[in-house]
């Protein structure tokens, strides 16, 4: 199995790096094959799995799914099983004097998931088949990955009660792809931001 993606010749003469340089035309990559799997085919997959009736792995199905909520409301970090753990964090401003300090200080609510060792390995050992098209949408090239697989975990970068600084440069490939410097503002810039927790 392998995670399939595509490099498309894409025009982004409309942004610039951090020297303020036009990119050009840029291979970006997108996913290719990136399809949503409904509750029911997960659950009926499961079922056959386990040998367990598909109406007792639904009722299952719908009791995790309660109880992680609940309990994740109440601010645990609770384990979903061969996946790792979720709980709910927050990103927020830092003030200087505590009679500032109120609900105007946060600027989302996120969820944190944390994978478990064997997920990260996984992905880790899983192959990246790269198909790669020109501007006119002909395929030019066909990679198949022999990077290290790095995974990247969120958790390890974070800055714990700290301030997020960075310049993130590069280009995300899943649901939310951004094109240009792959940074927030689609432009190579830098994302400043306030504290984080979580």
């Amino acid at each position: 199995m392998s995670i399939k993606v595509k490099a498309i010749e894409t025009d982004l003469s409309h942004f610039s790096d951090k020297n303020g340089n036009s990119l050009g035309y840029r291979y970006v990559l997108k996913p290719e094959l990136y399809n949503k799997l409904t509750d029911s085919k997960v659950i009926s997959e499961a079922a056959l799995r386990s040998g367990m009736a598909k109406g007792v792995m639904a009722a299952c199905w719908e009791a995790a799914g309660e109880v992680i909520k609940a309990w994740a409301t109440e601010g645990h970090s609770v384990a979903i099983p061969g996946l790792g753990t979720m709980r709910f964090g927050l990103r927020s401003e830092s003030v200087a004097d505590v009679n500032d300090v109120a609900s105007k200080m946060i600027t989302s609510r996120r969820i944190v998931f944390t994978p478990s060792v064997d997920l990260k390995q996984e992905l880790k050992q899983t192959s990246v088949a790269i198909t790669c098209y020109d501007r006119n949408g002909e395929v030019v090239k066909r990679v198949t990955s022999d990077d290290d697989g790095n995974v990247e975990d969120e958790n390890e970068n974070e800055n714990q009660g700290g301030t997020n600084t960075g310049d993130n440069t590069g280009t995300n490939t899943g649901d939310n792809t951004n094109q240009g410097g792959g940074s927030d503002n689609n432009g190579g810039g830098n994302n400043s931001g306030g504290v984080e927790e979580g």
